[in-house]
């Protein structure tokens, strides 16, 4: 069991991407990102914005908290920890400069925006502190990273005491039926939808392809657990086509309370 773990942790979900899966993802993103929010909402049928929603709900920021979102894109997960609390400072950290881009362009006309910082970084290698932050979110960005193990390993590590780290991800329906109806979506319908409205179809079949090949929600939760994640809680949402996990960083040295 744990060998397959492994295996699917660190395997790259699409052809023989390989070691050149960084290069690969930040091609592919930067491509789509000026219509990536759009068709995140048409493929989904609005329901990202809820289960964005969710996960932010599920995270442990405090009215004066610091809160980092990795993988961070377009920047809308950022945006609801922004105004969950209302005082929390939020970073939003991404590899792939237009996809930032997109972010700070948006964040003037958002709620919250004027409290999210943007920073340009690997969710492998994060420049912060251990300890830095009081919860640590990556909202569909797993499916897209070389070592999911390692990301958890460095989520929790800029993780302080105490505080939560909270990963949001398209995943498998829960129902034997209902995965036959989504495997046919994500196979058939998806590369066309999504060609049609961004211009890339490639990105969309690498989609299908890194859900199918990501591992479980119970895979992720004993990965996160490894890493040093405690009372890790699995959330299915919408029939499992979504997959929120939440775990605590264990006790230890981190950032003082605010």
């Amino acid at each position: 069991m744990n060998g397959e773990i492994d295996k699917a942790a660190t395997m790259a979900p699409f052809g023989d991407i390989g070691a050149d899966k960084p290069g690969y993802v930040q091609a592919m993103f930067t491509a789509i990102a000026g219509r990536y929010d759009f068709v995140n909402a048409v493929l989904s049928f609005g329901l990202d914005a809820g289960w964005r929603r969710f996960a932010a709900s599920q995270a442990t920021t405090g009215p004066n908290g610091l809160a980092l979102d990795v993988a961070a894109g377009t920047g809308e997960l950022a945006r609801h920890l922004a105004r969950k609390e209302g005082r929390a400072t939020v970073v939003a950290l991404d590899f792939c400069p237009d996809m930032l881009s997109r972010a700070r362009a948006k964040r003037i006309a958002q709620d919250g925006g004027d409290r999210v910082e943007f920073v340009l970084g690997d969710v492998l290698q994060l420049p912060f502190a251990d300890g830095t932050f009081d919860c640590v979110t990556i909202g569909f960005g797993l499916r897209n990273v070389a070592d999911v193990r390692a990301a958890f390993r460095e989520m929790s590590r800029v993780t302080r005491a105490g505080g939560t780290v909270v990963s949001l991800e398209l995943t498998r329906p829960v129902s034997p039926f209902a995965r036959v109806l989504h495997a046919l979506w994500l196979s058939r319908v998806v590369p066309h939808l999504g060609r049609l409205i961004s211009g890339s179809r490639e990105a969309y079949e690498y989609l299908p392809h890194s859900i199918r090949e990501f591992p479980s929600p119970e895979e992720v939760k004993i990965i996160m657990e490894g890493a040093g994640l405690g009372d890790v809680k699995v959330h299915r949402l919408s029939g499992g086509i979504a997959t929120v996990h939440v775990g605590a960083k264990a006790d230890g040295p981190g950032r003082p309370p605010q």
